[in-house]
């Protein structure tokens, strides 16, 4: 069966990091769309022209579809328009996020595919879930790594090293972690990044971050927070550790799972493996030694959330990464920032 999709943005997560040499494609949403054989992308809308032509020209040159997918100057344009969509994906800046997925819902599709973070914050993201509600349109969240066959083999992993002690899960870059002024527009790390690092620390766990406390917070001269270190405990995990820099001149994602049994090391290009063996140092001891991990070439992080949505609608399969699990991210770094 087919499904029609259209696109509201066409910006880099929409459409152009799909042409990053460096990044495994597809890397975004467009693409991922076109490369499912169920879906047939037939319109976009965005208030950049350049960006639509350039859609649109691309995606007449590479669909399988015998129509020419449209443009419009807006989605309000695109659903007057377009009628019987299947999917709507919402790739817009996260400013727009509440208003444009409301209105996704309202034209009642069958899915609605939302870019993370939901929203600016859960207040804004439980309107969507209200609006949801109402409508009985289903909203998965593009929280990628819970697609990523690598993080999918880790996940798979968890009970061979034993009872969990420990996790310590980093982001860094060179964002701001949080401003207060930045809050309109949600261009800060902790938002931004910060959704996916708790994100697929609870999937990964299958556990709740609550009740946060919060150290080593730093600031610069303009109240601006660079740095800090979250510490939780749970039933189930005696310390997790969640660790943000936004002064760093480099990027890293990076999770550290320490069982009892053994060693799970994680990221953006690291996957490392140790179980307890023997050692070949000390008589009666035993060492962490390093394992081969069999991953595919491609994690196909986007094409797996895009084939998720089709088994959903096949009734196959339930959303991996659904509205209320997103919410509850925000909800986390909510706690998180009220410490600042």
């Amino acid at each position: 069966m087919k499904y029609t999709a259209a696109l509201i943005g066409t910006g880099r997560i929409g459409f152009t990091l799909g042409f990053d040499k460096k990044r495994e494609q597809p890397a975004s949403h467009t693409m991922a769309l076109l490369d499912n054989k169920s879906i047939n992308l037939i319109a976009a809308a965005d208030t950049n022209q350049e960006n639509l032509q350039k859609w649109q020209k691309y995606v007449n040159k590479n669909s399988h579809q015998s129509k020419p997918a449209q443009i419009f100057n807006s989605s309000d344009e695109l659903y007057k328009n377009v009628k019987d969509l299947d999917i709507i994906t919402v790739a817009v800046n996260e400013e727009s996020h509440m208003a444009e997925c409301i209105k996704a819902i309202e034209y009642k599709p069958k899915l609605v595919i939302l870019e993370k973070p939901v929203a600016l914050n859960s207040e804004e993201a439980k309107k969507i879930a209200e609006c949801a509600a109402k409508n009985g349109v289903p909203v998965m969240v593009n929280h990628e790594r819970r697609f990523a066959k690598d993080y999918l083999a880790v996940r798979n992993l968890m009970d061979q090293i034993g009872d969990i002690q420990t996790v310590t899960a980093e982001l860094d870059s060179g964002l701001r972690v949080y401003g207060k002024e930045f809050e309109k527009d949600g261009t800060y790390s902790l938002l931004h990044d910060g959704t996916h690092l708790v994100d697929i620390v609870q999937f990964l766990l299958n556990d709740e971050l609550k009740n946060p406390t919060v150290i080593g917070i730093y600031k610069d001269e303009k109240n601006i927070v660079r740095n800090f270190t979250a510490h939780y405990s749970t039933e189930k995990i005696p310390e997790i550790t969640i660790k943000m820099s936004g002064r760093s001149k480099f990027f890293e994602f990076r999770i550290e799972i320490l069982g009892t049994l053994g060693k799970i090391i994680v990221g953006n290009g690291i996957h490392e493996f140790y179980l307890r063996k023997e050692s070949k140092l000390y008589t009666g001891f035993y060492s962490l030694t390093p394992q081969k991990l069999k991953l595919p070439k491609k994690t196909g992080y986007f094409s797996g959330m895009v084939q998720n949505a089709v088994d959903f609608l096949e009734g196959k399969s339930e959303l991996v990464s659904p509205l209320k699990d997103a919410i509850k991210d925000l909800q986390v770094l909510e706690e998180i920032k009220a410490k600042f």
